[in-house]
């Protein structure tokens, strides 16, 4: 009997079962029902694999192994020689084997130019599927989509540079891009003195005997993923801030002199390399005119931005996965978790969020489906930043509460919640801060009519569904309109616009398209004027169907 009872001491009883053997596209009922309205079932249908492959206990392990074994800079080989090379762990480069695999670099930019409509929705999809393994290597994923749409500046560069970019080869290593299957591109903007004012940059470019061609001089104080094998960089010339084409490998075989100084020490993912340069006769390749740098690189900017939002709304996903996954097989005082109402309210709570930033975050892919639309095209001016705002600005709220329903078991590095909590911030910090974006939102509403005019018409196609989004609405524009009134207070609340304006284009998504109980707790809560952002204090609605729509199922 004493053995016995040793045995029952060492059962774990009363655990949870691994979240994995799910589809994570096909268990994301706000996801799923996204793609099918913006690109039709057929696009679902082809995102099965890898939203099978991203609910795996492999891809799960992966992920977790490339944070465990962090990248490690060689500056030096054994003979003394420099060569600022970065070792991954082979999880990270099995990560990235997939993800490039399945068309999550730029591939979709060649697919558009194919003829096929959804090229971008179907990457969008793919993309926040594949993020729930683990959002490092996302990074480097995303600026190699983001990177073809302003090396358009220059038809012969991206004619060189395209097809490899948006190759679905991942071809690790630093050599000649001619030689390599697939190539993968990276952005050096930000310097010491700088930060986002990258007007303040001091990298000097010096042109050579060569037409279109300039050396480089400085630093760069943030350049994810230094094995990247091409950058554009912003960099001082005679006419102003400029941007280049910036290859790791010169077409001679030979290292373009790009120092590795560091590798960054810095909260959320490990798997990831990001670092500092400094450049010293660096070669580099003007795209666009000089002096015309920033307006060159915004467009690789704004793509970069939408995965931001994607990578948030898919970090909010999978938190939230967790969250009612754990409390569906973890019971407490007499029943499950998930059968408590005041549980059933917390996890109803964030499901709706996380909807709400999914519904968005397609929408904004759709609209890059069809830039010759002039509404798509303007609403994607306004509406990128305000999604960039509020959406990266609501993860680390939803990801610490997702957590907390864990209770200990999501403290522990195990569960993965910490890496989870420590890259929930991360989205809204780069690419432009909450303040970057927020003043954005003005710029946009200030120099460009047609924006504003395609905020209130997407808005308006909910018109007299519901009667609090309509007030919200109207508030919201009675909002601006004193804003507008008062210039001295336009600056000062440019965050409360931009979240509104957000938050009522969530709703205007949510009322045509999610499941009424969905909409109405959303439009209760956050546009309603009680709301005070405390997760859990929703005030009635079908909460259970709610939760039943968010946890996944194998």
């Amino acid at each position: 009997m004493v053995e016995q009872s040793r045995a029952d001491i060492r059962r774990a009883a009363n655990q949870v079962p691994l979240l994995a053997g799910h589809n994570v596209v096909t268990a994301d009922a706000a996801l799923s029902e996204a793609v099918t309205r913006h690109a039709g079932a057929e696009v679902l249908e082809s995102l099965d694999a890898i939203g099978a492959e991203a609910g795996t206990e492999e891809a799960r392990e992966q992920g977790r192994l490339a944070n465990e074994h962090h990248p490690v800079l060689r500056q030096y080989d054994r003979y003394g020689n420099r060569v600022d090379e970065v070792d991954f762990h082979p999880s990270w480069h099995w990560l990235m084997e997939r993800a490039i695999g399945h068309g999550l670099g730029a591939t979709p930019w060649e697919r558009q130019d194919d003829g096929d409509t959804h090229a971008h929705v179907r990457r969008a999809a793919g993309f926040m599927a594949w993020s729930h393994t683990e959002p490092g290597h996302g990074c480097p994923v995303s600026m190699t989509y983001a990177a073809v749409p302003a090396l358009r500046a220059d038809e012969a560069i991206a004619k060189e540079w395209t097809p490899l970019l948006a190759s679905t080869s991942y071809d690790p290593g630093l050599r000649v891009a001619s030689s390599k299957t697939g190539v993968l591109a990276g952005m050096g903007m930000t310097e010491k003195q700088g930060g986002s004012d990258v007007r303040a940059n001091v990298t000097e470019a010096r042109p050579t005997e060569v037409d279109g061609e300039y050396t480089l001089h400085g630093h760069k104080w943030f350049t994810s993923a230094p094995m990247n094998d091409v950058f554009l960089m912003l960099a001082q010339a005679e006419a102003g801030v400029t941007c280049f084409v910036v290859p790791r490998v010169l077409p001679d075989g030979t290292r373009n002199p790009i120092d590795v100084v560091r590798l960054k020490d810095k909260l959320g993912n490990r798997s990831n390399a990001s670092s500092e340069l400094e450049m010293n006769g660096t070669l580099a390749v003007r795209l666009g005119d000089e002096g015309r740098g920033v307006r060159t690189i915004i467009e690789m900017v704004a793509a970069t931005r939408l995965d931001c939002v994607l990578g948030s709304a898919s970090l909010i996903r999978r938190a939230v996965s967790e969250a009612s996954w754990h409390a569906a097989h973890r019971s407490a005082f007499g029943s499950l978790l998930i059968d408590k109402p005041l549980m059933q309210n917390v996890l109803a709570d964030l499901a709706v969020e996380s909807e709400a930033a999914t519904v968005l975050a397609v929408r904004l892919a759709a609209a890059v489906d069809d830039l010759s639309d002039p509404h798509e095209s303007a609403l994607r001016r306004i509406a990128l930043p305000l999604a960039k705002f509020w959406v990266c600005k609501r993860t680390p709220a939803v990801t610490a509460e997702a957590l907390e329903c864990l209770g200990g078991n999501g403290y522990v590095e195990e569960s993965q919640m910490p890496l989870l909590y420590r890259e929930a911030p991360l989205n809204s910090v780069w690419e432009g801060s909450g303040n970057v974006n927020a003043l954005d939102v003005l710029r946009a509403l200030s120099r460009e009519p047609e924006a504003l005019d395609a905020w209130i018409t997407e808005v308006g196609l909910a018109r007299g569904s519901d009667a609090r989004l309509d007030r919200a609405v109207d508030d919201t524009l009675a909002l601006l309109g004193s804003m507008l009134g008062d210039p001295a207070a336009l600056e000062v609340g440019a965050r409360r616009l931009a979240g509104r304006m957000a938050a009522v284009l969530q709703g205007s998504l949510l009322v045509r398209f999610s499941p009424a109980e969905v909409a109405d707790v959303f439009c209760a809560s956050r546009l309603g004027t009680s709301y005070d952002g405390t997760f859990g204090a929703l005030d009635g609605g079908d909460l259970r169907g709610i939760v039943d729509r968010a946890t996944p199922r194998r």
